[in-house]
């Protein structure tokens, strides 16, 4: 969902550089043959993580919910050289397509994919990441969040997307059943009031609350 006007959306798209050639691929290939491909970051988003993430130059990234692959490609973009960027989804049924991009791009070497429940994998990391983009099941954004902070580092950077939820969360009190919704309003909530981060909820797309570490 956009929160502006689709001309103004075009027109910002129009005015952002262009997706690499095999992100396109990877965004059309998506479209037509993968359920939910709204999913998918996009070309607008792809290249904010994309900028955030060269702005950061980090060592370590670390993504829940790698769908199809096109997020981790744009944050992979600012990886150090030596970096790493750990990428994990519960849908072993992507495995096969996010591999096949993975390996055609320029970070092969860097991008480790793990399949399985995030809330396992996560302490099993022995890294200490830079970034984190929480892009997965919305009910388990706080537990996630909770599993990470004290293990990043001052300064690290955090994003989690889809916190806007195509605007339910102004009315999460009234939706008492969308347990996705009152998640999401939780975790907006949760972060607002952590004295450990500063945050700013960005109306891009379905909105991207980034949280920086103190």
């Amino acid at each position: 969902m956009e929160f502006i006007a689709q001309n103004l959306a075009d027109y910002a798209e129009k005015h952002t550089s262009p997706e690499p050639a095999l992100l396109a691929e990877l965004n059309r290939d998506t479209y037509a043959n993968v359920l939910t491909p709204r999913m998918l970051s996009g070309h607008i988003q792809g290249r904010v993580l994309s900028m955030f993430s060269k702005m950061i130059k980090p060592k370590a990234i670390l993504e829940i919910g790698t769908y199809t692959g096109y997020a981790a490609l744009c944050m992979a973009e600012g990886l150090t050289t030596d970096g790493v960027l750990h990428t994990i989804d519960i849908d072993e049924e992507l495995e096969t397509r996010i591999n096949k991009f993975v390996s055609q791009s320029p970070f092969a070497h860097q991008v480790k994919l793990h399949i399985g429940n995030a809330l396992d994998i996560i302490p099993t990391l022995n890294e200490s990441f830079d970034l984190v983009f929480i892009d997965a099941d919305k009910e388990n954004y706080a537990a996630y969040y909770d599993l990470l902070i004290d293990r990043l580092p001052g300064g690290a950077v955090l994003i989690a997307d889809n916190v806007l939820w195509s605007g339910k969360v102004l009315d999460a009190d009234q939706l008492p059943t969308d347990n996705d919704t009152k998640a999401l309003d939780s975790f907006n909530k949760k972060i607002q009031a952590d004295s450990r981060v500063e945050n700013v909820l960005m109306p891009i797309r379905d909105g991207l609350m980034v949280i920086r570490k103190k």
